[in-house]
């Protein structure tokens, strides 16, 4: 017990001074991210990410390493799914480049709770009634099956049900006022479209831990691994949108990688009960795919397609 102290002691001091860094001396002035700063970014969050691997091998040993690393990297390449519903929501809202940051890093703390809360209600349930393990596989067995089948379809962020109800209950002005969410007009407080968007960007989370947070369940039910990998890999979400969010189109096999990530996860979770994959395996299976389906794209590039972006909305 003294040791998960120590691992969630480390672990909070270490993030909690990094988001302080982040918003209050290096993004206190609102800017557009450049590229140079965005792979810096993203070259600390993942070697912050792996030291902590290093410190949970001196504080749980060898498996509970592997299963970090495991989830570590399944949260991280599912993650760039994320980078690309990103690109289409700020697109169409038009949102300026100097306030992205800001929206994701927002969009990230919450994303943070909710994960939290997600990993508390899975592992209890899961405590409860171990059946729930098998229909966790079964969700991410469809999952994997419909990220291949549903691939290229539209996003529609206009027709997000929290924008819907939002905008009946908050009157919402129709131009940005700057990286604010709220401002007063007239005595009456509205909302700025910097809010639609931020409440768009929460709610996709949602939809996307529903699917990564059984995955990393598959690889472990230690619920320091489970939120530490989850952390990191979110943490470094903002500067790799920032890093990769033109170049995501080089990547076109990744989708069929993933897929075959969560079907094996949540094949593993259904057989769980006479079989268990050692988590090795599941390392190598998830390190394997991901390198496969990188390679395969760079290798057999995407023919390019004349399309149109989304029209950018005021609001």
């Amino acid at each position: 017990m003294s040791g998960e102290l120590i691992v969630w002691g480390i672990f909070s001091v270490v993030i909690l001074g990094m988001l302080f860094l982040d918003l209050a001396v290096f993004h206190r002035e609102e800017h557009e991210v450049s590229l140079r700063e965005a792979l810096i970014w993203t070259g600390i969050w993942i070697v912050l990410g792996l030291l902590f691997s290093l410190f949970i091998y001196t504080q749980k040993g060898l498996d509970a390493t592997l299963a970090y690393l495991a989830g570590y990297l399944v949260e991280k390449s599912l993650s760039l799914d994320n980078i690309f519903v990103f690109q289409v929501i700020f697109t169409y809202f038009a949102v300026p480049a100097k306030y992205r940051h800001k929206i994701l890093f927002w969009g990230v703390v919450g994303a943070l709770v909710m994960r939290g809360v997600f990993i508390v209600a899975g592992l209890a349930l899961i405590k409860m009634f171990h059946w729930v393990v098998y229909v966790l596989g079964l969700l991410l067995v469809y999952t994997g099956i419909r990220m291949v089948t549903e691939h290229g379809k539209s996003i529609e962020p206009e027709r997000n049900p929290v924008i819907r109800l939002a905008r009946r209950f908050i009157p919402m002005i129709s131009h940005y006022e700057g990286g604010r969410f709220f401002v007063r007009k007239d005595g009456r407080l509205y909302a700025t479209p910097l809010l639609a968007v931020l409440l768009v960007v929460e709610s996709t989370d949602v939809v996307f831990a529903v699917d990564s947070i059984p995955a990393i369940m598959a690889l472990t039910t230690d619920p320091v691994i489970i939120y530490t990998s989850n952390v990191f890999a979110l943490l470094g979400l903002r500067a790799l949108y920032f890093a990769l969010s033109g170049l995501l189109q080089l990547f076109h096999y990744l989708n069929y990688g993933l897929s075959v990530i969560l079907v094996f996860v949540g094949v593993k979770m259904l057989i769980s009960g006479f079989y268990k994959i050692p988590t090795w395996i599941a390392l190598l299976v998830v390190v394997i795919t991901l390198t496969a389906s990188i390679v395969a794209s760079l290798c057999w590039p995407k023919a390019v397609e004349s399309s149109h972006q989304p029209v950018g909305q005021d609001g």
